[in-house]
């Protein structure tokens, strides 16, 4: 009745969020490498909101991609 609170289903869980975090962040890591200028310094010093914005799609995009990917 409870599958998802059985142990391994909370373990499952947690090891795909720890996995879509990662990934999240590595995306991020390699599109700052692939465009031009740095994207990390244009969201924390100079405050880009465009730079923002495009940030956030790209997180949301590839949540949306990995959740999907664990659901099946």
């Amino acid at each position: 009745m409870l599958d998802y609170l059985k142990p391994t289903a909370l373990v499952g869980t947690f090891v795909y969020s720890l996995l879509g975090v990662a990934f999240m962040v590595f995306t991020f890591w390699l599109i700052d490498k692939l465009t031009p200028g740095d994207l990390w310094k244009e969201l924390i010093e100079h405050r880009n909101q465009a730079v923002a914005t495009v940030a956030a799609g790209l997180f949301i995009a590839m949540a949306i991609i990995i959740a999907a990917a664990i659901v099946g």
